[in-house]
C-alpha cells in the first residue's frame, strides 16, 4: 500500500512540475510576443517621420481636395500635387499630416492637429489645392463639401487663409510657409458675382513666406501634366539645395516662363531669415 502511494505522489509530483513548466513556456512566450508587438508598434509610429530628430521642429499640413460636388467634373491635380509634395517634405525632414478630399470636418481636425504640433522653435508648412474663394478682401479655403449660394456662405464654409496664419503665430512658430493653389475658377463665385475674382492680397504676417498659383485678382487655368504647374516647378526647386525664398522665387519665375507670362504667381515674404530645405 506504502508502495502504491509512493507511486502515486511522484505522479503527482511529476505532473505539477511539468504544469509549472507548461504555464512558464505560456508566459514566456505571451511576454515576447507583447514585446514584438511593442517593437512593431514602435516602428509605425515613427516611420513616417523620416527623421525624428528633424520632424520634431518641421511640420506641415498638406491638403488636396478634387472631387467638389458643385464641380461639372473633379479635379484631378490637386491629389497628384499633395502627394507628390508630402513625399518631397518628408525627404526634407517634415512631419507631414496629408488630408485628401477633406470636408469642412476633416479640414476642422486637421488644423486642429496642426496647431497642437507647433511649438516655439517649429518651421510650419501649408499647403492648400483645390478651390479657393475670396470674400470680405480674406482668401478662404473650400472645403469639398461646402453649400455656397452667396458670400457669406465662404465665411461659413471655408478658412480663412490669414486666420491659419493668425493661429501659428499665436503658436509660436519659428517660421511660417504657406503654398496655396487655388487660384481656379470656380464653381461658387459665378452664384454671386459677374465673374471670377481669384484670390485677395494675402497678409503676410512676421516671418512668413506665401506663394499663390496667381496674382491677386488673377485666376489660372489647370494644365494637362500629373501635377498643376505651380506644384510641378515647386518640386524641382524643393530639389535644389536653396532656402524656402529661393525657391518660392524661383517657382515663380518658372510658371511665368511656362506660361509665357499668362500665370504669374505671387509671392510674398517678412521672413527674418531664410528657412534652409537641404535634406
Amino acid at each position: 500500500m506504502k508502495l502504491g502511494m509512493l507511486s502515486i505522489s511522484r505522479r503527482t509530483v511529476t505532473m505539477a512540475i511539468a504544469s509549472v513548466g507548461l504555464v512558464s513556456l505560456a508566459i514566456g512566450a505571451h511576454a515576447a510576443l507583447n514585446k514584438r508587438s511593442l517593437d512593431a508598434g514602435k516602428a509605425i509610429g515613427t516611420d513616417h517621420t523620416g527623421s525624428i530628430g528633424r520632424g520634431a521642429d518641421r511640420v506641415a499640413l498638406v491638403i488636396g481636395n478634387g472631387r467638389y460636388p458643385d464641380a461639372s467634373a473633379p479635379l484631378a491635380q490637386p491629389i497628384n500635387d499633395a502627394r507628390g509634395l508630402t513625399a518631397a517634405l518628408r525627404t526634407k525632414g517634415f512631419e507631414v499630416d496629408v488630408v485628401e478630399d477633406a470636408t469642412k470636418d476633416d479640414m476642422t481636425r486637421a488644423i486642429d492637429r496642426l496647431k497642437a504640433r507647433i511649438k516655439k522653435d517649429t518651421v510650419v508648412m501649408l499647403f492648400f489645392g483645390g478651390y479657393g474663394v475670396q470674400a470680405g478682401r480674406e482668401s478662404y479655403m473650400i472645403p469639398v463639401d461646402a453649400a455656397i449660394w452667396k458670400e457669406a456662405d465662404v465665411r461659413r464654409d471655408g478658412f480663412s487663409i490669414e486666420q491659419v496664419l493668425d493661429a501659428m503665430t499665436e503658436k509660436g512658430a519659428k517660421a511660417k510657409l504657406v503654398v496655396v493653389d487655388a487660384s481656379r475658377r470656380n464653381p461658387y463665385e459665378r452664384r454671386f458675382r459677374s465673374y471670377s475674382h481669384g484670390l485677395a492680397p494675402i497678409t503676410t504676417p512676421e516671418n512668413a513666406l506665401i506663394l499663390t498659383s496667381a496674382s491677386p485678382g488673377k485666376v489660372a487655368d489647370d494644365g494637362k501634366g500629373q501635377y498643376s504647374v505651380l506644384v510641378t516647378e515647386l518640386l524641382n526647386n524643393l530639389n535644389s539645395q536653396a532656402g524656402a525664398a529661393t525657391a518660392f522665387n524661383k517657382t515663380r519665375n518658372s510658371v511665368s516662363r511656362a506660361s509665357d507670362g499668362a500665370q504669374v504667381p505671387s509671392v510674398s515674404s517678412s521672413l527674418l531669415e531664410d528657412v534652409r530645405l537641404g535634406g
